[in-house]
């Protein structure tokens, strides 16, 4: 017992010794593998931070307009339902109250034209069912305001008076209006002057509201006989799943029942798969690191085989060894992810403030919150951290504990025999795994089976690298009788596949999964433009901003405009099929029922519909979210205002769409018209008069328009719409291409690593060379092909296993996240770049690794041998 106390005293400290001294040598591939840790950490960390924090402030925004009701009941469209709903609620067995609300997209008519939301409220059922949306009234001297030509007269402090408006702190700053002045608001197509009468004390400071009384906005805003929520208080101790079930028996077609939980679930959704991907994409890098860190300790342990070996013979038990090899690995993971985390909290910081919540992809527009710390995601990236080093450093220990020591104090080469072929069978193991995975299904309507794929694909080209290389260098020996450096060379890397494989492990791993993103961002960005070429035929395009619309009045107006052939005018109503989805987009359009491809993008057969069925058009994404067929009988929740029930729909077809990832279903403007009664219109393409110019036709369609509407109505054309819908593109996709680059810098800062490691490593080869008669540039060029070769054939299996990676991307991740597909496109001429770039940067990497070891004096670098 005594003597094994004292081997593993001895161990302990020979362990200490080793690692401190392996550290001060080499301290530049420990700083990379660090470095490549804290990377990925960080990038992790802070997409989670981005994430987590722009989760809790849309979740605030939304609370604020909810207020703190128990349950809503919602209208499934802006059309909002009958008010008959309410008092059947009210009168449910367990409802303790109930209050009705009209909510509105309202635009403030001041030169920035500010959005808020707009609710209509009973006044007195606020008290028990939201308090927080309580108004406070304030009373209105004669002088406080200026009140301009026409607006409405200052009527005290009650707010049932007509015109009283109140609005919350946030609202009043943006508006740049005091209590007390008037203000004119636009919302369901009408502008009313309304009178600033009180503020909204409940509302977080952050969150622009208005609020009228429920008659007023039913009257001004021609919503009567509408509602578009009804809050509902639940009476204490009441059964919670008994009163779901009461309430969804009262419920019409068109309106649902939410609570917290599923508005919850509902905002998760919204951005889920882009979030996601961006954590994968971080992992991706994270997974280079410990590639790296695998580099490192492998050329570690190879650099010190004697050492161990020696200590072997001295008593030192296997699993010692293996253990200081292992603890090598986690300190540089802990120091890594620590410095990580630390990096993540800035980049965090960062990207909240110059892209915004959503990290440039559009689903918080217009938010920028603060930056909220998650300790338990800290501790998770942490742990990761230290288990990718771990993981990088499991293959180096096997290869301490399965040394010989005999064997391993006289061979300090390759420790594969440069006569046996490489094996093969787990990289085959791990690529037919790879492969099995990308035809599972998602789960949870998120890609992890494609995510795994992408793992295993890469880990298995990493381990095939022994066999790659041989293969590829095997034909190249006969060149060898070029020069003598290209001899040894070539005879170098054939007989020392290891090592070789070890160096390519960095070049591969960073190399593959650039080419496998840039394939799949290349060939959704090409699809995307050919998209918008068929999508925007019209000459120019109209939109209105806000909840504004164009009655029937209006339109045949800017149809009696000069220089116009005609207008397809939309209307784009947002449908909420799902209490935990967003909502899909509804849009009724002109569309010739025998030739709808004339409009749409259709990818499948059109068929006619029945005769008592109204034929629609689903787009891709609501096809694969909600299980439309072709063919088939689906509902929607509209009921028709005339007949009062709901309406017949019939799948005629399905159409491409890059536009909204949610879904979208698409009828014809009259068949909308004939079910919903609406007449009004958002947005239209039109079609000019030969000759006509389409500077003069905007201003003659904006002199056609109210001032204000004028001032709301934006117009552009197909080509500044497509270069405007590419630059949205790039900016949603920045982070990736962020993420790419330090991808591909971290490892080529690894292959730099990894090649001035080996060629250190080989200094005593090197000065038996120049005994033997081989001169300095001759062992310069050697190097320089060797760097060359390697360069080669790293981007030789980099850019195929990248390409076999790029189809799990496209065919499998992106249907599965966003549920869209593409057609593959090759960027040659970044294929080209990138070959050309890494094979020079490998060749001048161990060129200027081998000059430094050449420095030192041939004598004394075999002086040990002597």
């Amino acid at each position: 017992m005594a003597a094994r106390a004292d081997a593993i005293s001895f161990g302990g400290r020979a362990a200490r010794w080793m690692i401190l001294g392996e550290w001060r040598a080499h301290p530049g591939r420990v700083i990379v593998a660090m470095i490549a840790i804290a990377v990925g950490v960080a990038l992790g960390f802070a997409v989670h931070l981005i994430n987590t924090s722009a989760l809790n402030e849309f979740a605030r925004a939304v609370a604020s307009v909810n207020g703190a009701a128990d349950l809503q009941v919602r209208a499934a469209s802006p059309l909002g339902f009958d008010e008959s709903l309410y008092p059947r609620l009210a009168r449910l067995d367990g409802i303790a109250s109930a209050s009705p609300v009209v909510e509105l997209r309202a635009v403030a008519n001041t030169a920035e034209g500010t959005p808020l939301t707009l609710l209509g409220l009973d006044m007195f059922r606020v008290v028990a069912v939201t308090p927080s949306l309580i108004v406070r009234a304030s009373s209105v001297a004669d002088d406080s305001a200026e009140l301009a030509e026409g607006a409405p007269a200052a009527t005290g402090d009650n707010p049932f008076d007509a015109n009283s408006l109140f609005l919350s702190e946030a609202a009043l700053d943006a508006t740049g209006k005091r209590v007390g002045e008037a203000l004119e608001l636009t919302a369901a197509g009408r502008a009313v002057p309304l009178l600033i009468a009180g503020t909204l004390p409940g509302v977080p400071e952050d969150q622009s509201i208005g609020v009228v009384d429920i008659a007023e906005a039913q009257w001004r805003f021609d919503t009567i006989g509408r509602l578009h929520r009804v809050d509902l208080k639940l009476a204490p101790g009441v059964d919670a799943a008994r009163m779901l079930s009461a309430i969804a028996a009262v419920l019409p077609a068109d309106a649902e029942l939410v609570s917290r939980d599923s508005e919850a679930r509902r905002t998760d959704s919204l951005s889920r798969a882009y979030r996601v991907n961006l954590d994968m994409l971080a992992l991706m890098a994270l997974l280079t690191g410990a590639f790296l860190v695998y580099s490192a300790q492998s050329l570690s342990v190879a650099r010190r085989r004697a050492q161990f070996a020696l200590l072997r013979v001295l008593g030192v038990y296997r699993r010692g060894l293996v253990a200081q090899v292992l603890a090598e690995g986690a300190i540089v993971g802990t120091i890594g992810a620590i410095a990580g985390l630390a990096m993540g909290l800035v980049l965090a910081d960062a990207g909240l403030r110059l892209l915004g919540g959503d990290l440039g992809g559009g689903y918080f527009s217009g938010t920028r919150p603060e930056l909220t710390f998650a300790p338990w995601a800290a501790l998770t990236f942490l742990v990761l951290g230290i288990g990718a080093a771990l993981v990088g450093s499991l293959l180096p220990a096997r290869e301490v504990a399965r040394a010989q020591p005999a064997i391993a104090l006289k061979d300090v080469g390759d420790v594969a025999d440069p006569r046996a072929k490489p094996h093969a069978g787990i990289a085959v193991g791990l690529l037919s795994a790879g492969v099995a995975a990308a035809f599972l299904p998602a789960i949870g309507e998120l890609p992890l089976f494609g995510y795994l794929s992408i793992g295993l694909l890469l880990a298995g080209g990493i381990a095939a690298m022994p066999l790659l290389a041989r293969l590829l260098l095997t034909p190249l020996q006969r060149f060898g009788r070029v020069s003598a450096s290209a001899d040894l060379a070539l005879k170098r890397l054939w007989g020392a596949p290891s090592q070789a494989a070890i160096a390519l492990g960095g070049i591969v791993a960073s190399t593959s999964l650039m080419i496998a993103m840039a394939v799949m961002v290349w060939s959704f960005r090409g699809s995307v433009d050919s998209w918008l070429v068929q999508v925007l035929p019209a000459d120019i395009y109209l939109r209105l901003d806000g909840d504004s619309s164009l009655d029937a009045d209006l339109q045949h107006k800017l149809l009696a405009a000069p220089g116009i052939a005609s207008i397809n005018f939309r209307k784009m109503v947002p449908l909420r099929l799902d209490p935990e989805r967003p909502a899909v987009v509804l849009v009724a359009q002109t569309i010739d029922r025998d030739n709808p491809a004339a409009t749409l993008p259709i990818i499948s057969a059109s068929l006619s519909a029945p005769a008592n069925a109204t034929p629609v058009w689903v787009s891709e994404p609501a096809m694969r979210l909600y299980g439309y067929r072709a063919g088939e009988a689906m509902e929607l929740p509209i009921v028709g205002r005339v007949e009062g029930k709901p309406a017949r729909f019939f799948v005629a077809g399905i159409w491409r769409d890059y536009g909204r990832q949610q879904g979208a279903i698409t009828m014809d403007a009259a068949d909308y018209t004939a079910i919903t009664g609406d007449k009004t219109r958002t947005d239209g393409s039109v079609e000019m008069k030969a000759g006509a110019s389409a500077a003069q036709v905007i201003e003659d369609l904006r002199t056609a328009l109210p001032p204000s509407l004028a001032q709301r109505i934006q117009f552009a054309l197909p080509g500044e719409l497509r270069a405007l819908s590419l630059q949205i593109f790039d900016r949603s996709f920045a982070v990736t291409y962020l993420l790419e680059a330090i991808a591909i810098l971290v490892g080529l800062a690894g292959v730099a690593a990894t090649f001035s490691a080996q060629t250190l490593a080989r200094t005593k080869e090197f000065g038996m060379l120049r005994h033997l008669g081989v001169t300095r540039r001759q062992i310069i060029a050697m190097l320089l092909i060797e760097g060359a070769l390697l360069g080669a054939v790293g981007v030789i299996a980099g850019i195929g296993l990248g390409l076999a990676m790029s189809q799990v991307l496209i065919h499998v991740v992106n249907p599965q996240s966003f549920n869209w597909t593409m057609e593959t496109r090759l960027p040659f001429a970044l294929l080209a770049t990138v070959t050309v770039s890494l094979i020079l940067a490998a060749a001048a990497t161990a060129l200027l690794a081998g000059r430094r070891a050449l420095s030192l004096d041939a004598v004394h670098a075999v002086k040990e041998d002597w």
